[in-house]
C-alpha cells in the first residue's frame, strides 16, 4: 500500500500539481492520521478532486465515470454487498463476461480491489469517480429498495398494522425509514417530504432550497411509513384529523440529526415533513456566516449593545436562526445571563438557559417573555415575533436595559418598521428601541467542481450597470457535474442587509416618514441593500446574477 501512495504522490509531483516539500509534508501528516494521501492532499488544500482523477485518467489510464451518466441495473449492485460498497465508497456498474467495472473513489486501492474479487469471483476494473457522486449512487441503490421490495412482499392491506411491524427493529418498513433518512443525510438533505397521492405516495427531498422527487412508492405502504414516522416523533398514531407536531433525534454515520416532524391531514391521507438539522455541525462562528467586511463590523457593533432590539428578518429558510444563534455563541460569557425561548429550541447551547414554548399549556412566546424578565437577563432572545403582545413585551423589555434579540418576517430592513407599525407599536418606542436589522436571504453556491468563467451577457451588464455597478469584464458559473447533481450549485451562502439604527433614522421613524424616506436616508448613510450585496457575491464568484434575482426581487 505504501508503495502505491508513493506512486500516487510521485505521479502528482510530476505533473506539477504539488511540490516536493508539499509532498513530503503531507507523508509526515498521513503517518499521523492514517488517512490515505489522495483525501489528505484535498483536505489540506494541495490539490482538488478533480485534479486527483484527472491525473489518475490520464497518468495510468484508469477511465472517470460520470455516475448521473449511468442506468445502473439494479441487479447489477446485488454484486457487491452494501457494507463493502459502503467501506470502500465503491458501486458496480457493468459486467462483461468475467470482468466487473467498479466505480471507486480510490481505484488505487489494491486491497479492496482484492476482497472484492475474493468476494465476487470476477476480474475487478476499477474506474474513478467523485466522492460526492459516489456517496448518492450508493445511497440511491443500495438499502431502500431491499426493503421495499421485501415490504410488499409482505404486506397485504394497510388496516392490517400489527406494532411489531412499525417498533421491531428487524421489520421492513423501520429499515425503509432508517435507510430513508441516512440517505437524506448522506445527500445533506433539509426537508423530507412524503407527500399521498390518491395511487402512490411520493417522496421529495429538498437539497440546497429545490425540491425533487426521490422515489414514489405503492399507496399500499402509506400506512405503515405514516405510523412509523408517528411512532417514532412520538405522535398519536389513531389521530388522523388534526395536525401534529414531534421530534426524532437519531444518530446517522456518527452524527446526530435532531429531525422536526409535521403532520397535516390532506383528502388522501397525512402529509408528513420532516425538518433535518445536523448537530453535530454546532454553531458556525460569526465571521464564517458570510457578511461582507462592512456588514459584519455594523453587525458586531450592534450584539454589542448593552440594550434595545436587533431584529433578523427573512422568510422562511433563509438562515435566520442560524445568525441568531451564531450572535448569542458569541455574546455567550461567563458575566452574561442570556435566557432564549423558542419554538421548538434547534441547538443546546452550553451556558445559555433555554425555554421551548408549548403554547397547550399557556406558555407562549408573549407568557415566556414576561416570566424572562423577572431572571434578571442581560439579554433575551426571543425565537420569533408574531403579535402585538409579544411585540409590545419586547419594546418594553429593550426601553429597560435588556438586548432583545429576535426574527421576523419582513422582504427588506427597512420593513421591519412598518411591520411594527402595522402591529399597533408607536412610532416613537419603535425610535427608541431598535439598535439595527439584518435582512437575509440563501442563495445557491456555484459548484466549486465545475465552476467556469465566462463573459457576461448583455442582460447581465445591463442589470449590474442600472444597480451602479462598473462593467465586470468575467462572471462565473456551474456547468454541471456529478458533485451537484447537474445543477452548477453544491451549498448555500448568505447575502445580508445590515441597516443600523442613526441618530437621523430614529428621527424620521418618530416622524412616521415613509419607506421610501427611510431607506433614502439609509443608502445616504452607508446602506448595503440585499440586491447588491448580491451582485458582490455575483463579482466574487460565489454565485450567480440568476440566483441574487430570484432571491430578492421575487420575495
Amino acid at each position: 500500500m505504501a508503495l502505491v501512495k508513493k506512486r500516487l504522490g510521485d505521479l502528482l509531483v510530476e505533473s506539477g500539481i504539488i511540490s516536493e516539500d508539499q509532498l513530503k509534508e503531507a507523508l509526515v501528516e498521513q503517518r499521523n492520521t492514517k488517512q490515505k494521501l489522495g483525501d489528505l492532499l484535498i483536505t489540506q488544500g494541495y490539490i482538488t478532486e478533480q485534479q486527483l482523477i484527472e491525473v489518475l485518467e490520464f497518468q495510468l489510464g484508469i477511465p472517470h465515470v460520470s455516475l448521473y451518466k449511468f442506468q445502473i441495473d439494479p441487479a447489477i449492485t446485488q454484486i457487491i454487498p452494501e457494507s463493502m460498497a459502503r467501506r470502500y465508497q465503491a458501486i458496480p456498474l457493468q459486467k462483461d463476461g468475467g470482468k466487473l467495472m467498479v466505480a471507486m473513489a480510490d481505484p488505487l486501492d489494491y486491497f479492496a480491489i482484492e476482497e472484492m474479487r475474493m468476494t465476487t469471483g470476477f476480474r475487478i476494473e476499477p474506474a474513478i469517480s467523485s466522492k460526492d457522486e459516489l456517496q448518492r449512487a450508493i445511497a440511491r441503490h443500495y438499502g431502500l429498495q431491499d426493503s421495499m421490495s421485501q415490504m410488499m412482499g409482505e404486506i397485504t392491506t394497510a388496516d392490517e398494522i400489527k406494532e411489531t411491524e412499525i417498533t421491531s427493529e428487524d421489520s421492513p418498513i423501520v429499515r425503509l425509514v432508517n435507510k430513508m433518512i441516512q440517505q437524506a443525510v448522506q445527500l445533506r438533505v433539509s426537508d423530507i417530504h412524503v407527500d399521498p397521492g390518491e395511487s402512490n405516495v411520493v417522496i421529495r427531498y429538498r437539497v440546497d432550497g429545490f425540491l425533487r422527487t426521490e422515489r414514489v412508492i405503492p399507496k399500499q405502504m402509506q400506512g405503515f411509513l405514516t405510523a412509523r414516522l408517528k411512532i417514532m416523533a412520538k405522535l398519536n398514531i389513531a389521530e388522523r384529523r388534526l395536525p401534529q407536531d414531534g421530534r426524532i433525534k437519531v444518530n446517522v454515520d456518527f452524527k446526530t440529526v435532531d429531525i422536526r416532524v409535521s403532520t397535516l391531514p390532506t383528502i388522501h391521507g397525512e402529509k408528513i415533513v420532516l425538518r433535518l438539522l445536523d448537530l453535530t455541525s454546532g454553531v458556525k462562528p460569526i465571521d464564517n456566516l458570510g457578511f461582507s467586511a462592512r456588514n459584519i463590523k455594523a453587525f458586531k457593533e450592534m450584539i454589542a449593545q448593552p440594550f434595545g432590539i436587533l431584529l433578523i428578518t427573512g422568510p422562511t429558510g433563509s438562515g435566520k436562526t442560524t445568525t441568531l444563534y451564531s450572535a448569542l455563541s458569541h455574546l455567550n460569557k461567563e458575566d452574561t445571563n442570556i435566557i432564549t425561548v423558542e419554538d421548538p429550541v434547534e441547538y443546546q447551547l452550553e451556558g445559555i438557559n433555554q425555554v421551548h414554548v408549548n403554547a397547550q399549556i399557556g406558555l407562549t412566546f408573549a407568557a415566556g417573555l414576561r416570566s424572562i424578565l423577572r431572571q434578571d437577563p442581560n439579554i433575551v432572545m426571543v425565537g420569533e415575533i408574531r403579535d402585538t403582545e409579544t411585540a409590545e413585551i419586547a419594546v418594553r423589555a429593550s426601553l429597560t436595559g435588556h438586548l432583545v434579540l429576535s426574527t421576523l418576517h419582513t422582504n427588506d430592513s427597512i420593513s421591519t418598521v412598518t411591520r411594527f407599525r402595522d402591529m399597533g407599536i408607536e412610532p416613537y418606542l419603535i425610535a427608541s428601541s431598535l439598535v439595527g436589522v439584518v435582512a437575509q436571504r440563501l442563495v445557491r453556491r456555484i459548484c466549486p467542481e465545475c465552476r467556469k468563467a465566462h463573459a457576461p451577457t448583455e442582460q447581465e451588464l445591463f442589470f449590474m450597470k442600472s444597480r451602479g455597478m462598473e462593467e465586470v469584464g468575467t462572471l462565473y458559473k456551474g456547468t454541471g457535474c456529478g458533485a451537484c447533481n447537474q445543477t452548477g450549485y453544491q451549498g448555500r451562502a448568505a447575502i445580508h442587509e445590515v441597516l443600523v439604527v442613526s441618530e437621523e433614522l430614529r428621527q424620521l421613524i418618530s416622524e412616521n416618514a415613509t419607506v421610501q424616506e427611510m431607506r433614502a436616508e439609509a443608502v445616504k448613510m452607508g446602506l448595503v441593500q440585499l440586491m447588491d450585496d448580491g451582485i458582490a457575491k455575483v463579482i466574487n464568484g460565489t454565485t450567480t446574477l440568476q440566483e441574487v434575482i430570484r432571491e430578492t426581487v421575487a420575495h
